[in-house]
Protein backbone atom coordinates (compact mmCIF):
# COMPACT_ATOMS: atom_id res chain seq x y z
CA UNK A 1 0.00 0.00 0.00
CA UNK A 2 1.39 3.33 -0.82
CA UNK A 3 -0.72 6.56 -0.22
CA UNK A 4 -3.32 4.33 1.03
CA UNK A 5 -3.62 2.76 -2.64
CA UNK A 6 -3.50 -1.12 -2.44
CA UNK A 7 -1.94 -2.84 -5.52
CA UNK A 8 0.18 -6.51 -5.87
CA UNK A 9 3.34 -6.57 -6.97
CA UNK A 10 5.13 -9.46 -8.10
CA UNK A 11 8.56 -10.43 -8.47
CA UNK A 12 9.07 -13.61 -10.61
CA UNK A 13 12.56 -14.78 -11.61
CA UNK A 14 13.04 -17.50 -14.40
CA UNK A 15 16.73 -19.62 -14.86
CA UNK A 16 17.60 -20.55 -18.14
CA UNK A 17 18.38 -24.38 -18.59
CA UNK A 18 20.76 -23.76 -20.60
CA UNK A 19 24.13 -22.78 -19.76
CA UNK A 20 23.60 -22.96 -16.22
CA UNK A 21 26.51 -23.10 -13.78
CA UNK A 22 28.20 -21.75 -11.37
CA UNK A 23 30.52 -18.51 -11.55
CA UNK A 24 34.18 -18.68 -13.38
CA UNK A 25 33.09 -22.00 -14.69
CA UNK A 26 30.17 -21.51 -17.45
CA UNK A 27 30.88 -17.92 -19.25
CA UNK A 28 29.84 -16.86 -22.70
CA UNK A 29 27.41 -18.51 -25.17
CA UNK A 30 27.37 -21.84 -26.68
CA UNK A 31 26.96 -22.93 -30.44
CA UNK A 32 22.98 -21.94 -30.27
CA UNK A 33 23.41 -18.32 -28.39
CA UNK A 34 21.91 -19.33 -24.72
CA UNK A 35 23.72 -16.94 -22.54
CA UNK A 36 25.59 -18.44 -19.47
CA UNK A 37 23.40 -18.25 -16.21
CA UNK A 38 20.65 -16.02 -18.61
CA UNK A 39 17.98 -15.23 -15.94
CA UNK A 40 14.40 -13.90 -16.81
CA UNK A 41 13.05 -11.24 -14.06
CA UNK A 42 9.72 -10.47 -14.74
CA UNK A 43 7.84 -7.37 -12.36
CA UNK A 44 4.20 -7.52 -12.38
CA UNK A 45 2.03 -4.96 -10.83
CA UNK A 46 -1.77 -5.20 -10.25
CA UNK A 47 -3.70 -2.08 -9.59
CA UNK A 48 -7.71 -2.06 -9.70
CA UNK A 49 -7.83 -4.58 -12.33
CA UNK A 50 -5.24 -3.19 -14.62
CA UNK A 51 -2.03 -4.57 -14.53
CA UNK A 52 1.43 -3.67 -15.94
CA UNK A 53 4.78 -5.96 -16.77
CA UNK A 54 8.34 -4.78 -17.10
CA UNK A 55 10.92 -7.44 -18.51
CA UNK A 56 14.14 -7.76 -17.39
CA UNK A 57 16.92 -10.16 -18.56
CA UNK A 58 21.10 -10.58 -17.79
CA UNK A 59 23.25 -13.55 -18.08
CA UNK A 60 26.71 -13.66 -19.39
CA UNK A 61 28.22 -11.59 -22.66
CA UNK A 62 27.04 -13.36 -25.40
CA UNK A 63 30.40 -14.39 -27.50
CA UNK A 64 32.69 -17.02 -27.09
CA UNK A 65 34.52 -16.70 -23.93
CA UNK A 66 35.92 -18.19 -20.25
CA UNK A 67 37.75 -17.66 -17.10
CA UNK A 68 38.33 -20.82 -15.81
CA UNK A 69 39.60 -20.71 -12.02
CA UNK A 70 42.95 -21.29 -10.51
CA UNK A 71 44.61 -19.58 -7.36
CA UNK A 72 44.01 -16.35 -8.02
CA UNK A 73 41.14 -14.47 -6.48
CA UNK A 74 39.56 -13.02 -10.02
CA UNK A 75 40.59 -15.40 -13.06
CA UNK A 76 41.77 -13.17 -16.27
CA UNK A 77 39.00 -13.72 -19.09
CA UNK A 78 40.54 -15.52 -22.25
CA UNK A 79 38.18 -14.63 -25.59
CA UNK A 80 38.19 -17.57 -27.63
CA UNK A 81 39.90 -16.66 -30.96
CA UNK A 82 39.08 -20.38 -32.71
CA UNK A 83 35.46 -20.14 -33.15
CA UNK A 84 33.36 -17.63 -35.71
CA UNK A 85 31.70 -14.92 -32.35
CA UNK A 86 29.07 -13.77 -34.90
CA UNK A 87 27.08 -16.36 -35.46
CA UNK A 88 26.31 -17.38 -31.89
CA UNK A 89 25.89 -13.94 -30.79
CA UNK A 90 23.56 -13.27 -33.89
CA UNK A 91 21.50 -16.20 -32.76
CA UNK A 92 21.45 -15.00 -29.32
CA UNK A 93 19.79 -11.29 -30.27
CA UNK A 94 17.72 -12.64 -32.60
CA UNK A 95 16.19 -15.18 -30.07
CA UNK A 96 15.91 -11.93 -27.58
CA UNK A 97 14.20 -9.73 -30.13
CA UNK A 98 11.72 -12.23 -31.27
CA UNK A 99 11.29 -13.43 -26.84
CA UNK A 100 11.12 -9.42 -25.93
CA UNK A 101 11.64 -7.06 -28.49
CA UNK A 102 13.68 -4.09 -28.85
CA UNK A 103 17.06 -4.81 -26.54
CA UNK A 104 18.97 -1.84 -23.88
CA UNK A 105 21.76 -3.65 -23.79
CA UNK A 106 23.68 -2.54 -20.20
CA UNK A 107 27.35 -4.08 -20.03
CA UNK A 108 28.27 -3.34 -16.03
CA UNK A 109 31.70 -5.03 -16.71
CA UNK A 110 35.16 -2.91 -15.75
CA UNK A 111 36.49 -0.79 -18.98
CA UNK A 112 39.96 -1.18 -17.40
CA UNK A 113 42.25 -4.23 -16.23
CA UNK A 114 41.16 -7.79 -17.46
CA UNK A 115 37.98 -7.12 -18.15
CA UNK A 116 38.68 -4.34 -20.37
CA UNK A 117 38.78 -6.43 -23.20
CA UNK A 118 35.35 -7.81 -23.12
CA UNK A 119 33.95 -4.41 -22.57
CA UNK A 120 35.89 -3.70 -26.23
CA UNK A 121 34.52 -7.18 -27.80
CA UNK A 122 30.90 -6.62 -26.47
CA UNK A 123 30.83 -3.05 -28.01
CA UNK A 124 32.74 -3.60 -31.02
CA UNK A 125 30.35 -6.98 -31.61
CA UNK A 126 26.81 -4.76 -31.10
CA UNK A 127 28.33 -2.30 -33.93
CA UNK A 128 29.37 -4.93 -36.55
CA UNK A 129 25.76 -6.10 -36.08
CA UNK A 130 24.13 -3.32 -37.02
CA UNK A 131 20.54 -3.98 -35.73
CA UNK A 132 18.88 -0.74 -34.49
CA UNK A 133 16.87 -2.90 -32.34
CA UNK A 134 19.83 -3.68 -30.31
CA UNK A 135 21.43 -0.48 -28.10
CA UNK A 136 24.12 -0.77 -26.40
CA UNK A 137 25.63 1.31 -23.07
CA UNK A 138 28.62 0.81 -21.45
CA UNK A 139 28.99 1.42 -17.53
CA UNK A 140 32.01 0.94 -15.36
CA UNK A 141 29.42 0.29 -12.61
CA UNK A 142 32.87 -0.64 -10.03
CA UNK A 143 34.28 2.77 -10.98
CA UNK A 144 31.52 4.77 -10.74
CA UNK A 145 30.05 3.28 -7.86
CA UNK A 146 33.24 2.65 -5.70
CA UNK A 147 32.94 3.35 -1.62
CA UNK A 148 28.96 2.95 -2.00
CA UNK A 149 28.25 5.84 -4.21
CA UNK A 150 25.46 4.63 -4.96
CA UNK A 151 23.95 8.29 -6.48
CA UNK A 152 26.19 7.93 -9.22
CA UNK A 153 23.67 5.26 -10.85
CA UNK A 154 21.88 8.63 -11.60
CA UNK A 155 24.90 8.70 -14.57
CA UNK A 156 23.33 5.07 -16.26
CA UNK A 157 19.63 6.40 -15.44
CA UNK A 158 20.58 9.81 -17.60
CA UNK A 159 22.25 7.74 -20.30
CA UNK A 160 18.87 5.35 -20.80
CA UNK A 161 16.47 7.94 -20.00
CA UNK A 162 15.32 8.41 -23.71
CA UNK A 163 15.16 4.47 -24.24
CA UNK A 164 13.54 3.72 -20.91
CA UNK A 165 10.84 6.51 -21.41
CA UNK A 166 10.15 4.68 -25.21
Amino acid sequence: SINGKCFDWLLVSRRSCFRAGVRYYVRGIDSEGHAANFVETEQIVHYKGSKASFVQTRGSIPFFWSQRPNLKYKPKPQISKSVNHMDGFQRHFDSQIISYGKQMVVNLVNQKGSEKPLEQTFAKMVNSMGNGMVRYVAFDFHKECSRMRWDRLQILMDQLAEQQDE
